[in-house]
Order: C-alpha cells, then structure tokens, then sequence
C-alpha cells in the first residue's frame, strides 16, 4: 500500500495544520507582491500615457479615456499576476526545501 507522494507515512493533523499555515502565508506574500507591483507599474505606465496624449498628434486624436484607462489597468494587472506567481512559487520552493532537508 503506497500512497501518491511515494511514502508509507500518513500525515498528521499537525503536519497538515502546519502545511495548511505556510500556504496561507505564501498566498499573503503573494498578494502583498503583485499589490506592490501593481502599484509602481500603474505609475510608471500612466505617466508615459498621460505625457504621449499630451504631446503626440496621433495619440490626442486616437487615445480616448477608456484607451487610456485600458493600457494602464492591463500593464497593472499583468504586474499583480506576474509578481504573486512568483513570489507563490518561490515560497512554496522554499517550504519544499526547508521540509526536505
């Protein structure tokens, strides 16, 4: 009788209250991350946005508010998704290692 992680141990309920805390804790770093990262790509893409509008002939004259509005949220959320899959995956890496060894 082998189980799918390939041992013969089951898990204690502490062990998976302990697994169950660091996941919750690598989701929070997560969020905090893509948030952070979110922000300062919101900035750094709306002031290029703003000052083209501004300036070039072509964006006054194509570039509405929503187009505006869109080329900044998405940079924004790409950041968010981008940042708090990373950070996830390299604290989950980390709890594997630090588990294993």
């Amino acid at each position: 009788m082998e189980f799918s992680d390939g041992s013969f141990l089951i898990a204690s309920p502490i062990e998976d209250e302990e697994k169950m805390i660091r996941s919750r804790q690598c989701t929070q770093e997560g969020m905090i991350a893509g948030a952070k990262a979110a922000a300062v790509t919101a900035v750094v893409s709306a002031v290029p946005t703003l000052m083209a509008v501004r300036r070039i002939p072509w964006a006054k004259a194509n570039l509405n508010y929503t187009a505006q509005a869109l080329i900044v949220s998405s940079a924004s959320v790409a950041a968010y998704f981008i940042a708090a899959d990373k950070t996830i995956l390299a604290c989950a890496r980390k709890n594997t290692h630090y588990k294993s060894a």
